[in-house]
């Protein structure tokens, strides 16, 4: 009997020395968590938090770099799709070009090739102005698209707007 009661008070001795060990480490997690939240997106101005405190502040953090995790993935996103839709020149596409001389409308029009518009209707807005197509070709190099639509004014007492023309295409590529 003797030595079942001098190993349940070994194994009650281990335990409590497990516990506090248990105890210290899981003090010392507590104490490197809050040491790496910083101190401006604390929410409290205690000296002494309580556990449930830091648990709770370092999920808000957590949860704050997620989102910013997301907005700044967002910006890289944008970034990129925004260098690769970028010409040499710096300019977005699409590209909208008009020049005007005389009764006569160049149009030149650059776009990427994801980037869809009914060619149709970029004939129709030229109509609407006063101008009759005389000659219209497209051609793809690379991922991009380059249209060039030549026009005439119908009437030469009535001409046409190249400011106009340009506004209302770049409305419709958009």
């Amino acid at each position: 009997m003797r030595n079942r009661h001098g190993g349940r008070a070994d194994l009650k001795v281990e335990r409590k020395l497990a516990e506090k060990y248990r105890r210290m480490h899981m003090k010392t997690l507590y104490f490197k968590l809050s040491s790496i939240i910083p101190a401006d997106h604390r929410t409290t101005a205690k000296d002494v938090m309580t556990k449930q405190d830091n648990l709770d502040q370092a999920t808000s953090y957590i949860k704050y770099l997620r989102e910013r995790i997301e907005n700044l993935k967002q910006r890289r996103l944008v970034q990129s799709s925004t260098a690769r839709n970028e010409m040499g020149t710096g300019y977005l596409l699409p590209i909208i070009e008009v020049k005007y001389q005389d009764l006569n409308l160049e149009i030149l029009l650059i776009s990427g090739v994801n980037k869809s518009f009914m060619f149709h209707e970029v004939i129709n807005v030229l109509e609407e102005e006063g101008a009759e197509v005389i000659h219209a070709s497209f051609s793809v190099v690379g991922d991009k698209i380059y249209h060039t639509i030549h026009s005439q004014a119908v009437s030469t007492r009535i001409g046409l707007e190249p400011s106009r023309v340009s506004e209302r295409l770049k409305e419709l590529v958009k």
